[in-house]
């Protein structure tokens, strides 16, 4: 007779792979990937090595999955700030989507150099260009509402989106770069949120972006 899994068995394996991938992440965002070779992962998660290896086969595996997991909360954060609400204009909402990934990532630049430049393998690099294609996904919808709404002009949205996320990404990486001295947070943010407010062409028709002040 085949093994089954019990509920209590499978539970315990969803905790030991998520206490794993959880320290994983955690040394990835003190030190970059290369502060996260298996023995220090299983120390942290205070399983065995030969456990890491029994929930993933490679090191390229693990960090694979840590990727797609630190990246989804980034989309999830980006799409929230974008979200519609209050009757926010469209290159507000781009605004806001870009000013939360901006924010986020400055405030853990560690992690976020891994996710968007930090050199990796093979399979990670494959998690990365996904999740610039979410990213895409999530501020071509807002240009698709702003182009309906009659506030932005005529054009490819995900062309567009795809050309900010671009912009976005190799604009943070001087930044986020782990010998990166001197720069205001504040700076780059403002700088970023002017240019897709320009490059999404709000203001065409006198509709565009309210400043802090709601003028």
């Amino acid at each position: 007779m085949a093994y089954r899994p019990t509920e209590r068995t499978e539970a315990r394996r969803v905790a030991t792979r998520e206490r794993i991938t959880a320290a994983a992440l955690g040394l990835i965002a003190e030190g970059g990937y290369v502060n996260a070779p298996v023995a220090a992962v299983a120390g942290r998660a205070g399983v065995a090595v030969g456990t890491v290896y029994r929930h993933f086969p490679s090191k390229s595996e693990l960090f694979a999955e840590v990727f797609r997991e630190a990246s989804q909360r980034e989309v999830d954060a980006m799409a929230e700030a974008a979200g519609a609400s209050d009757g926010a204009t469209a290159a507000e909402r781009i605004v806001a989507g870009t000013e939360a990934f901006a924010r986020r990532a400055l405030a853990g630049r560690r992690l976020a150099w891994a996710l968007l430049a930090e050199p990796v393998d093979p399979a990670v690099e494959a998690e990365r260009l996904h999740f610039r294609e979410s990213y895409r996904d999530v501020i071509a919808a807002v240009l698709r509402d702003g182009i309906d709404s009659g506030e932005l002009p005529t054009q490819d949205p995900e062309a567009t989106a795809a050309a900010l996320v671009g912009a976005i990404g190799e604009a943070m990486v001087g930044p986020l770069s782990p010998t990166a001295t001197g720069g205001h947070p504040e700076s780059v943010v403002a700088s970023l949120n002017d240019f897709c407010i320009r490059a999404i062409g709000a203001g065409h028709n006198g509709t565009g972006a309210r400043n802090r002040k709601g003028t």
